[in-house]
């Protein structure tokens, strides 16, 4: 999980100033202390940790923390307020033209995950009602064509190319001819990386910056390269004066400190980052809520607006309704397995939950995915009649299923209990509907 070392860290080192009233100079300055150790050991930058803790120290002699009711509750009000300013406050969304086609421009070093996070995008400004073209402009790749021509068959959006033997420079602007001519508002465009930086690459990317005039330069970098992040970035903005960053591969970083070094070193923004292979697996960055993960709040908001883009609200509702009136079968559980399966890894789903971030680092995600695939194909190895009322279940009946299912007696009777104690609460929840209604 992104930022996990740095979270349990920081939140410790806060933790220990809650509830002790007034605090001392010295108490604030040993826990400054821990948080520059936790900054550090995270990979955060040296100058961005140091100038991070003078801020930090400033703020909290200005607003008399030491002589306020709450100290420890203020001073990680202002931890978290200078974290969002470290990455940048506001949401960092796409700029669009009010006329004609807009041009988005992805750039980034080979094996960063270009053309599967220009894919990502695509698929998600189509979802907000954008007419969008992919254009497969990394002629240098084998296969990056045809991976992207894949990609876009996969989210119902066209791919425009003209195979690897034009330039990606003429590609690009008979692209946005293409486009014109067929009504599309938005045009992205994969461009070829290198295992690092040359002046080739570069000049590629100016010419097509030159012709295309794009509204958005977004550069792909790996989370797992650590401060080299800064680097890369540093040098592709130069040239090519970037929009925004893709932090790619985000949920597999767990130290983060170059996620909070980059937008102070180089002044580019990062505006999405990728969380999973899986072409749904893409998020908007969002200062504040990342913040608020950083410091053990969860993230409510994320896992809500998650909920609503993956789960099926006609389902969700009916389950919803039977519930509230103490009706829950075997059906509606099978339901509620598959629905919160879209919402991905059990762990990142409490991590976003205020007050379950250390009970989601317990959790185990494969013992988890495996116990509901589990119950999952239990439930369906029973017939209809059978998932309304378990009740009528005898042992013949349980060794069918059992069979069905490819497990046990035992595992069959472990889920009809879970379910007898989850309809226990629902009917209890559907009272207190009542009695309060």
């Amino acid at each position: 999980m992104a930022f996990e070392s740095l979270q349990e860290r920081l939140t410790k080192s806060l933790r220990n100033l809650q509830g002790k009233g007034r605090l001392s100079e010295k108490n604030m300055e040993d826990t400054l202390q821990e948080i520059r150790v936790a900054l550090l050991e995270a990979d955060v930058n040296y100058g961005v940790a140091t100038s991070f803790l003078k801020k930090v120290k400033q703020e909290a002699l200005g607003r008399d923390v030491l002589n306020s009711l709450d100290p420890g509750q203020l001073l990680v009000k202002i931890v978290n307020d200078e974290i969002v300013n470290l990455l940048g406050d506001g949401t960092n969304s796409l700029h669009f033209r009010k006329n004609g086609v807009s041009v988005i421009m992805i750039a980034g070093l080979q094996g960063t995950g270009k053309t599967t996070h220009a894919a990502k995008i695509a698929n998600q400004l189509k979802k907000e009602g954008r007419n969008v073209l992919m254009v497969a402009g990394d002629i240098i790749r084998p296969a990056a064509i045809e991976q992207l021509q894949t990609l876009g068959k996969q989210i119902g959006v066209e791919v425009f190319s003209m195979g690897s033997l034009v330039s990606a420079l003429q590609t690009s602007i008979k692209a946005l001819e293409y486009a014109s001519s067929k009504a599309y508002d938005t045009v992205i465009i994969d461009t070829a990386g290198r295992l690092q930086i040359d002046e080739e690459l570069m000049q590629e990317l100016e010419d097509i910056k030159k012709a295309t005039n794009p509204d958005e330069i977004l550069l792909t970098v790996d989370a797992l390269t650590g401060q080299d992040i800064c680097n890369v970035a540093q040098t592709f903005n130069e040239k090519l004066s970037i929009t925004g960053l893709i932090v790619t591969k985000f949920d597999g970083d767990a130290r983060g400190g170059a996620v909070l070094s980059v937008k102070s070193i180089t002044g580019v923004p990062i505006k999405f980052t990728g969380v999973g292979e899986k072409i749904n697996d893409l998020e908007v960055f969002h200062p504040d809520r990342v913040a608020q993960r950083i410091l053990g709040m969860g993230d409510i908001v994320s896992l809500v607006e998650k909920a609503q883009e993956e789960m099926d609200a006609k389902k969700a509702n009916e389950v919803a309704n039977r519930m509230m009136v103490g009706k829950y079968t075997l059906e509606d559980m099978l339901i509620s397995i598959e629905q919160s399966a879209k919402l991905g890894p059990i762990s990142s789903i409490m991590a976003m939950i205020p007050g379950m971030g250390d009970l989601s680092k317990q959790i185990k995600d494969q013992d988890a995915e495996k116990s509901l695939k589990k119950t999952k194909a239990i439930i369906q190895s029973m017939t209809a009649a059978e998932r309304e009322d378990p009740s009528k279940l005898r042992g013949s009946h349980k060794r069918r299923i059992a069979a069905g299912s490819g497990t046990t007696i035992d595992d069959v009777n472990k889920v009809i209990n879970n379910y007898e104690r989850t309809k226990k609460v629902v009917k209890q929840m559907s009272s207190m509907t009542r009695m309060f209604k």
